[in-house]
């Protein structure tokens, strides 16, 4: 309300809506639509990454189905190289003569070979083994029509050519490529007993070039022995899962479903499902997975139900907000609003001054100071933060190499004292060498072929200790080499795997290294016993860094800090199928090493 005085002396009021009503209706009229659209475009975005996210992690799931299944058939082709590439059961086969030398053969050569094979399996099967040599006796049983897998006594069966000479699928077996011509099949009783077989020639090895037939071996094993892996319950409630051959014949399901093996996978099916695949060469099948499309709709329902809510009490929150500032605070918060903005641009010369000793005036004075120190500061925490993460990497290392030596240093001891003096002195060599490139003349960002040589010597020491229950398979791009990276950023991961990971006494870990256009993605993959949900939960939970995961934390923090937030870590983990870390980080190429990897210039760069 304004006042003059008129003629007569008397106070004359120009009334008028006041500044900060003004604002307030103005605010209150255009906080709607930003709120409306954050939230439209906030449901959006949830909504597709929920979905995005399900699918990927449904996709993993069967891909750790199909790689199980995998490992179970390159074994059965493991136990049957067993025969295959054996030159001395390949010469007892050739001699046809009978009496003694018959006998011999068979009770001292080809029975403990075969019962050598059967035992080196890593699941029950049947061995049945065709010879041409009719000198040496059929051993074989009788099984009255029942399942030979239930059959007690041993699990193998010598028989003569003859018995299967006629047999379709022994005359339509493929042309023989020396140690790769092998096929599963359904043949004889195998869709009766829900079995399925490995067939395969013997060859004469000593001959590579003509490969004469002196053989013949079957590998029976239970379909359900060789698809234990899979299990619609891992994807979720309502999933059905089939795997089918070639001719869209249902082999086995998995799930709350009707369709039986046998029966033909039909496309009307599909309806109100995702369909998830992945092919299984091996077998020409493939695993088909089908998702219930209302298990994304309630998903989805929620988020739209919160969306709706976080809106309505931001709108109320603002609109409180701006009434008690546009009617007390408008014009000072508006010039403060107007220094902030300077300096959200990067203008930190910009000073504001109020009159007065109130609150107002001291937020001025702070605000200044502000400007003239920010920048020293911006810079002051940058290198801190640096700092401490190296700080971090070196009681890292501290944590890691005095137990790490102290376990080498017993096995180098193990070593010498029964005299294995080769084996002692690659462990020796490869210490020296692990140590050499951790220490890396105090560099902090190194090249990944050093990397990659301090993991390799890291992996063949640890291959000491564990010996064949250790498998590691490296599948890096041989281009990644020409790139930098922080240091121990695979180590951690491959120590966790080996401390936490085992499932029983075998672990298979792959590491992979691929150039995707300007980023590097290192995979560490292992079959182990995986994280346990709230382990994964707590290692993605600020509040419990100093509770779980150190290293872990720490190898991502400090990607984070050299490269910016958009790499790092990241884990997928399925418990009793296995753990997938990725790590992903900037291809920078090894010149930028010229000015000092660990230079505050040098990360500054590569952010």
């Amino acid at each position: 309300m304004n006042m003059d005085i008129n003629k007569n002396g008397n106070k004359k009021e120009h009334r008028y809506i006041p500044f900060g009503i003004k604002l307030m209706l103005t605010y209150s009229l255009f906080i709607i639509i930003p709120v409306l659209l954050a939230g439209y475009t906030a449901n959006t975005i949830f909504t597709n990454s929920i979905q995005e996210r399900t699918k990927e992690i449904n996709q993993g799931t069967l891909v750790q189905m199909k790689d199980n299944i995998n490992y179970k058939l390159e074994d059965m082709s493991r136990i049957s190289s067993m025969l295959y590439l054996d030159n001395n059961l390949s010469s007892y086969l050739r001699h046809y003569e009978e009496g003694w030398v018959s006998y011999e053969a068979t009770t001292k050569q080809l029975l403990p070979k075969i019962q050598t094979t059967i035992e080196a399996a890593n699941n029950k099967m049947r061995l049945a083994v065709y010879l041409h040599n009719e000198t040496l006796p059929e051993i074989y049983h009788n099984y009255h029509d029942n399942d030979p897998l239930n059959a007690e006594g041993p699990l193998f069966d010598l028989y003569h050519i003859k018995r299967i000479a006629d047999k379709p699928w022994y005359l339509n077996y493929p042309a023989e490529q020396y140690n790769v011509t092998m096929q599963w099949k359904q043949v004889e009783g195998d869709e009766k007993f829900g079995h399925i077989s490995l067939l395969r020639r013997l060859v004469d090895t000593n001959d590579p070039i003509l490969l004469e037939e002196i053989g013949f071996v079957r590998i029976s094993l239970r379909l359900t022995d060789l698809l234990e892996s899979v299990d619609s319950e891992k994807i979720g409630k309502g999933t059905k899962i089939f795997a089918m051959d070639e001719n869209r014949k249902i082999m086995f399901a998995s799930g709350d479903t009707e369709y039986k093996p046998g029966e033909t996978f039909s496309e009307e099916w599909l309806a109100d499902y995702w369909v998830i695949e992945e092919a299984v060469p091996q077998l020409n099948w493939r695993l088909v997975a089908l998702v219930p499309a209302d298990i994304m709709k309630k998903a989805t329902e929620k988020v739209q139900l919160w969306t709706i809510l976080i809106c309505l009490a931001c709108f109320i929150v603002f609109s409180f907000a701006g009434l008690f500032i546009s009617r007390f605070f408008s014009r000072k918060v508006s010039k403060i609003v107007r220094v902030l903005d300077s300096f959200q641009e990067g203008n930190f010369q910009k000073s504001i001054h109020f009159k007065g000793k109130d609150e107002f005036t001291r937020i001025s004075v702070a605000l200044n100071e502000m400007g003239q120190n920010i920048d020293e500061l911006i810079q002051e925490v940058y290198m801190t933060n640096i700092k401490k993460k190296e700080a971090e990497l070196e009681s890292l290392q501290a944590q890691i190499n005095p137990h790490f030596l102290y376990n080498t240093l017993s096995s180098i001891s193990r070593l010498a004292k029964f005299g294995e003096i080769d084996k002692l002195q690659r462990m020796v060599l490869d210490l020296a060498k692990f140590y050499r490139l951790s220490l890396n003349e105090g560099r902090t960002v190194i090249p990944v072929k050093n990397e990659l040589e301090q993991i390799g010597a890291y992996i063949n020491i640890q291959k000491t200790k564990f010996g064949d229950g250790m498998n590691v398979l490296f599948d890096v791009d041989p281009d990644v080499v020409r790139f930098t990276t922080v240091k121990l950023i695979l180590q951690p991961f491959i120590e966790n795997a080996l401390e936490h990971a085992w499932y029983g006494d075998r672990i298979n870990i792959r590491i992979t290294g691929k150039l995707e256009g300007e980023l590097i993605t290192f995979q560490i993959i292992d079959d182990g016993i995986g994280f346990h949900p709230e382990t994964l939960r707590q290692l993605t939970d600020p509040a419990e860094s100093l509770n779980v995961g150190y290293g872990i934390r720490n190898v991502d923090g400090r990607i984070r800090l050299h490269y910016g937030a958009e790499y790092g870590v990241s884990i997928v983990s399925r418990r009793g199928i296995g753990t997938s870390v990725n790590i992903t980080i900037p291809a920078i190429r090894i010149r930028h090493l010229e000015n000092g990897p660990g230079s505050p210039s040098h990360s500054l760069r590569a952010r």
